[in-house]
Order: structure tokens, then sequence, then C-alpha cells
């Protein structure tokens, strides 16, 4: 029997027929005539030399040779689909996908975006706010914002600034709390969204960290960063902010961070894309605009003194 590979078309076929288990609804996907399917998939099995499927009455159903040839059909046809749409997309290098956290979106990406758009008319800038894991391939992504540490194998991986936590809170408040002990008295604001971290890094960590001894037990809890920093925006009280979300309203003097010590955790934002994509022209563009735009707000982390995570003290 030879090995040479029967026609695309009649592999084509078959694949439909095996997912669908029936010859009208494969012909129907493929835009053809049952007839012509039928034609198709007969070809392929006199080309085999045996039948890949049982027609019965008003259902079809696999061979043994059907069963064996259809994941790999089916497996075929999805790598070729997708190294089809990668070979498309090295063409466009107008759009460019990024995906992100909803907090990272909502406090860094958007509040930035438009400088981008306006450096760079040429590309079409698209944001997904997401933080379920990316195909770069199915979900046609170009670049992911992830926060984490763990290793991602064949994809290019380019950790940002360093991420730390410290309270922050208005001016106002920051008047009537000037010590890290007041904060005994100050409506505590816990962002669930931290509660991955390594358990130093969280309020009772950076109490201890302060040499204060307290341990909040109560206080408003939300499960999305940013609606915590939102609440902390308007007064609502003082929450442990991260870096990242953070540091444009410290920046711009709508929140600040009275004293001084942050704790940096060893996660960081990601800049992650396929490798060996990251020099194309409106990959690298954004690339090289993050970094220009975490310098602008560099001052920020000056400001602050630093102990790390794992030099917290223990609970005792």
């Amino acid at each position: 029997m030879p090995d040479r590979l029967p026609p695309l078309t009649a592999l084509r076929a078959f694949d439909a027929a095996a997912r669908h288990m029936s010859f009208a609804r494969a012909a129907k996907e493929l835009n053809v005539t049952p007839a012509a399917l039928s034609f198709q998939i007969k070809s392929l099995e006199d080309h085999l030399g045996q039948p890949l499927f049982r027609r019965l009455n008003r259902a079809v159903e696999l061979t043994e040779a059907g069963r064996m040839l259809a994941p790999g059909a089916a497996q075929g046809f999805q790598t070729l689909t997708s190294a089809w749409v990668q070979t498309r997309r090295l063409q466009d290098n107008r759009t460019l996908t990024v995906t992100a956290g909803p907090a990272f979106t909502a406090k860094w990406l958007a509040p930035r975006f438009y400088d981008f758009a306006r450096a760079h008319p040429d590309i079409d800038l698209r944001f997904s706010a997401s933080l379920r894991v990316m195909d770069f391939e199915r979900d046609e992504v170009d670049v992911a914002i992830r926060f984490g540490h763990a290793p991602d194998p064949g994809l290019f991986v380019e950790p940002l600034a360093v991420e730390w936590l410290t309270p922050v809170m208005t001016p106002e408040l920051a008047a009537r709390y000037p010590r890290p002990e007041d904060l005994r008295h100050a409506p505590i604001l816990f962002d669930e969204s931290l509660d991955f971290l390594d358990r130093s890094c969280d309020w009772a960590g950076w109490f201890r960290a302060a040499g204060v001894d307290f341990v909040p037990d109560h206080g408003v809890q939300f499960s999305q960063a940013d609606h915590a920093i939102d609440a902390a925006l308007a007064g609502a009280g003082v929450v442990l902010g991260r870096r990242a979300l953070v540091v444009e309203d410290l920046h711009e003097g709508r929140l600040v961070a009275p004293y001084r010590l942050a704790i940096t955790l060893e996660a960081q934002f990601r800049f992650l894309c396929p490798l060996g994509l990251q020099d194309r022209p409106h990959i690298k563009a954004f690339r090289d605009w993050i970094w220009h735009e975490i310098a602008k707000t560099a001052e920020v982390s000056e400001r602050l003194s630093f102990i790390a995570a794992s030099d917290v003290p223990p609970a005792a």
C-alpha cells in the first residue's frame, strides 16, 4: 500500500463527517452537496482499501479504521489552520490585540492608551480584559500582560517594574492617620485579589513589617482590586495598594502613601508574547511605550523604603 497521502479535500470531508457523525451536517459545514461529500469519502475509502464508516438507515458510525484516523485528521487540520492563521497575521502590523486582567486594564492601560494611540496612529489597539489562560494562536492575541512568576515555555517573557504593596489613602485621610499605629482607628479596605500571594503580603504582614502589633479583622472587602482602589479614591478607607494599580494615582496626588514602608513581591506583571515575535514592529512599539510609561512614574517608588516579602517577620 503506498504511503502517500490522499487528496486533502477527501480528508477534509472525512474529518467533518467524523465530527458531526452525519454526512448531511458535514456537507452543510463544507458548503457542498451530500452527494459530493459522500463521493469524497468513498474515494478516501478506495484509497485506503477499507471502509471508514458503516452506513446505517438514518445514521453513520465509524469503523475501527475510521476511529483510528479521526483524531489524527482533526489534529492535523487544527494544526494546519493555526499555522495558516499565524502566517497570515505576520502580514498584519496594523492591529495589536492586548489582553490584561480587568484591574490592570482599568488602572494602568486604559488611562494611558490614548497616548499610545496618538504616538502610533497607524496601529489599531484592541484590549481584552480577562484573567483566563490565553492561547495566543486560538485567541488571536499578540500580547498578554499577566501577574506571576511561573515559567512560560515557548513565550517571550519580560518582567516589568518590581511590584510592591503599601497602604494608600486620600490626602485627607493621611492627615487624620499620620502614623502606622494610627491605622488601628482607620477604616480598612480589604483587596481579596491579593489572597493568592504569600500571607506576608496582607495587612497583618504589613503591620508586622512596620513593627505594629495589630491585625485588622473587619472592614469592607472587595473581590476586585480596582474596586478597592476606587473606594480608597472616594475616601472610604485605606487600602493595601499594589504598585502598578496605584502608581498613577500616587503620581498625580489623588492618593498618598504616607508611611514609606512597602513590601516587595516576588511576582511581577510581565509582558508576554510568542517567542520570536517580540521585535515585530507593532509589538516592539508597544513594549517600548510600556517602559516609557513606567519611567514616567518611577519617582513614586523612589520615595519608598522596601522590605522583601520573604523578610517580613512571621506571625507570632
